[in-house]
């Protein structure tokens, strides 16, 4: 399967998982993870009208991203991979969307840097570790209240909603569900969840945003 057949079938696979669901596909964004793919393997998703992608890396997004956005301005460019506070000014100028404000000393940093901006900020998600693992990065659950408070009243952040990346070996729909829970007591209208694997039940769950890879450019 190709780019573009890859791409068509996950949105089709979107429009039935919102129709089963009872939403509005239009409620439901792709972000098309393009991280580690070249340009020319990008190419043909943005020549088949797939405008948002995602990036894990602000190195690598620099690398790649300002010459094709340069062609079609019209691309939206999400960060879902963890961002080093050193990293901030760069990715302030590199994406519409950060997924992953995840710390005190992030959210402080993007405070400042964004006071700094002549232009509009990204949008921000704060990234919840729904399986509490150590090795991820991420709010823990029961910590995200007085998180979410303190980026709102303290720094000033213009917070939209969560992101989270379950566990491997657990079944997702618990974490999908406590991060729409979270996000509803917050008044938080965006939750970015669901990857190539689970992407249907985080739609059953109430995703605005999924990102997905692998079933779009194949394995990496």
């Amino acid at each position: 399967m190709n780019v573009a057949e890859g791409l068509a079938e996950v949105r089709g696979t979107i429009t039935r998982a919102c129709r089963d669901a009872g939403r509005d596909p239009a409620g439901v964004r792709l972000v098309a993870v393009s991280k580690t793919f070249e340009a020319e393997h990008i190419m043909p998703a943005v020549e088949a009208g797939q405008r948002v992608f995602g990036e894990n890396r602000v190195q690598e997004a620099k690398g790649k991203w300002p010459a094709l956005k340069e062609r079609f301005p019209d691309i939206e460019l999400h960060l879902i991979g963890p961002l080093q506070t050193n990293k901030v000014r760069e990715a302030l100028a590199l994406f519409e969307v950060i997924h992953t404000v995840d710390r005190e000393s992030l959210a402080a940093t993007l405070a400042k840097e964004i006071a700094r901006l002549d232009h509009a900020p990204p949008r921000l998600l704060i990234q919840v570790n729904t399986g509490e693992e150590p090795q991820k990065a991420g709010i823990a659950p029961g910590e995200a209240d007085a998180f979410i408070a303190r980026c709102r009243d303290e720094h000033k952040l213009a917070i939209e909603g969560m992101m989270c990346i379950p566990p491997l070996d657990e079944p997702v729909a618990p974490h999908f569900g406590l991060l729409a829970t979270i996000a509803r007591r917050n008044g938080l209208r965006e939750l970015s969840m669901g990857m190539s694997g689970d992407y249907e039940k985080a739609i059953a769950l109430g995703a605005t945003y999924v990102r997905v890879g692998s079933a779009i450019f194949g394995a990496r």
